[in-house]
């Protein structure tokens, strides 16, 4: 049976910290003086009141979670959370599209960074602030908050970690999970921090420098800016900017093992993170190539562009500073790989993972080798990890349902009058949480708000689906998953 009770009193605490982070915006509202403080004041409001009832409905709950329990939880936490999120974009009036205000909250949640609104620099401070914090709370995710703030909140931490963590393969710093977390969360705070005050030291303002800052380490996206950070035109940001999404992408507990506790070595052997900088070294100096040979770029600036593309798109940050859709349209095919493969497992980036990418090329190097040597035992390893068979049938079964999702999506799009390049790219998009999309209607620097709003609900839940890694949102649909036993 599902522990419903439970699974209240979990979400109505979470509403509970929803609430705290909207009054950091209630906060920038007051002090710049504008008018969305009455929005954030009913939406605090009216998510303190749904807490409330949620934990009264919940108090009485075994707090003991089984694994169905943990992927309901975290399904309907970012389901919960994107709707009570959407009320000040929806209330202040400034999104009057209850559509394009999910959408937009989901896509921060998500980390996606995709965007319905036309002038972002339209909004307000602390609707601005509220954007940024929505992809910095998803970053590492909503119930992994929990797991490290409040561990005795959740009966079943390791579930609910398995529920909405990110790649196959897990690494653990501590025995304790809630320690894990804390160590993870200290990372990310650290990078947030240096990010932010690299950006101030680069000449931007302190909330821009705090906004940008969470927007890069989250490899969220979403910027106060239309121009994003092409709107300083600073190779010194722009190179700050490549630093800590390239750092946001690699795996938060190689980068705690490695920088933070001197063990270099760890991070050189580690086969994901040697496809990662393949790939990005790879794809920069062809785009780069192709930058001076085609749009006459100088070198400089040729590879300031093609590396902050490659890397904004490989995190799934999705930030700009040059608009890729004037580009040659081959760099569109290699951007497309990258916004595919994304950056690596256990980081806030999304996208397929590098971890899964080496998992594939050795399983085919050793069906390659077993069609020489039929009998040969050929085990495939990562890192000295052994992947198990049972874990190559779930990649394979992942890999089928990423691109079936994808093709849905694409289908359903050009039904809706979408061009094929642009459905594809926003089917991608959507399903690695990257954000931009490629093409000529919806370019990478334009809004998603010519979409219908069928498409907006469509890759909405895309995105969802992206952020938890398919399954823990697949398998609420099974018959199987409702069964009493």
């Amino acid at each position: 049976m599902i522990n419903t009770k439970l699974i209240y009193k979990i979400i109505g605490s979470l509403l509970f910290i929803e609430a705290t982070m909207m009054c950091y915006c209630l906060a920038v509202a007051l002090y710049y003086k504008e008018d969305d403080l009455v929005a954030f004041g009913v939406s605090i409001l009216l998510i303190a009141m749904s807490g409330v009832a949620m934990k009264y409905i919940g108090h009485e709950a075994e707090n003991s979670m089984g694994r169905r329990d943990a992927y309901l939880l975290v399904t309907l936490t970012w389901i919960i959370f994107s709707f009570f999120g959407a009320l000040p974009f929806y209330i202040s009036g400034y999104v009057p599209s209850f559509t394009n205000a999910y959408f937009e909250t989901m896509s921060g949640f998500t980390t996606t960074g995709a965007s319905v609104i036309d002038d972002v620099e339209a909004l307000p401070h602390g609707l601005l602030f509220w954007r940024s914090m929505t992809q910095w709370i998803g970053g590492l995710g909503i119930a992994f908050f929990t797991i490290a703030v409040l561990p005795s909140l959740v009966g079943g931490s390791v579930k609910v970690f398995s529920a909405e963590a990110t790649g196959p393969i897990r690494t653990k710093m501590h025995p304790r999970l809630s320690s894990n977390a804390k160590y993870i969360w200290m990372v990310y705070l650290l990078l947030t921090a240096g990010c932010a005050v690299c950006f101030y030291l680069g000449g931007m303002s302190v909330f821009d420098c705090v906004n940008y800052a969470m927007g890069i380490t989250a490899t969220g996206g979403f910027t106060p800016h239309n121009d994003s950070s092409g709107y300083f035109n600073s190779a010194a940001i722009d190179y700050t900017s490549i630093v800590f999404m390239f750092l946001s992408g690699v795996n938060f507990t190689l980068l705690y093992i490695s920088l933070l506790k001197g063990k270099i070595k760890a991070i050189v052997r580690d086969s994901e993170f040697r496809l990662y900088i393949s790939l990005v070294s790879l794809a920069t100096v062809a785009i780069l190539v192709l930058l001076m040979n085609n749009n006459g770029y100088d070198f400089a600036y040729a590879f300031r562009c093609a590396l902050f593309q490659v890397v904004s798109f490989i995190t799934t940050t999705g930030v700009f500073n040059d608009d890729a859709g004037k580009w040659p349209h081959i760099t569109w095919v290699i951007l497309s790989v990258c916004m595919f493969f994304g950056a690596c497992a256990g980081s806030t980036s999304g996208g397929f993972k590098c971890v899964r990418g080496v998992m594939v090329l050795k399983i085919v190097r050793n069906e390659l080798k077993h069609i020489l040597h039929p009998k040969a035992v050929l085990p495939v390893k990562v890192n000295d990890n052994n992947v198990s068979y049972p874990q190559q049938v779930r990649l394979m079964a992942f890999f089928a349902l990423y691109m079936m999702l994808c093709l849905f999506a694409y289908f359903c799009l050009i039904c809706m009058g979408v061009d094929s390049t642009n459905s594809i790219t926003v089917a991608i998009s959507c399903a690695s949480n990257v954000g931009p999309t490629l093409g000529l209607e919806i370019g990478p620097t334009m809004s998603w708000n010519v979409l219908p709003d069928v498409g907006k609900w469509i890759c909405s839940v895309l995105m969802l689906m992206g952020r938890l890694e398919i399954f823990s949102v697949i398998v609420l649909f099974t018959p199987a998953f409702w069964k009493d036993n």
